[in-house]
């Protein structure tokens, strides 16, 4: 990151590679001064990274109806939905182009769209 002029204490927050941690990478993100995050589990906005060929896939509307089902269900206050920007060339279902569509949703809903470090202050 250093070398893309970002310094460690403009990235205080680790989200783990494919969100998987345990008490060692807990331990050493606290060691380096970092607060561990992950999204909230509940809806299928982290599914964006499957492809057709796996038998976990999800299509963007899934995805995009599993959020707005949960959201209509139990609400998403405080939720962290986790979107990948970069996705596997097999996969040109992209959920990325549905952001637009998801956020006028959540903002017609009065949801507030705020960054990690505002939540986490």
């Amino acid at each position: 990151m250093r070398r893309f002029g970002i310094a460690r204490k403009d990235a205080p927050y680790f989200l783990p590679p494919y969100e998987w941690y345990n008490d060692s990478i807990s331990s050493w993100a606290q060691q380096w001064g970092l607060t561990l995050i992950n999204f909230t589990p509940g809806t299928l906005s982290n599914a964006d990274y499957t492809t057709p060929d796996m038998k976990n896939y999800r299509s963007s509307d899934s995805i995009f109806h599993s959020i707005i089902t949960y959201e209509q269900t139990h609400g998403l206050n405080g939720f962290i939905l986790l979107l990948h920007i970069g996705t596997d060339a097999g996969r040109t279902d992209k959920m990325y182009h549905r952001l637009g569509d998801l956020v006028s949703y959540l903002q017609q809903r009065n949801y507030r769209l705020i960054r990690i470090d505002e939540l986490l202050q």
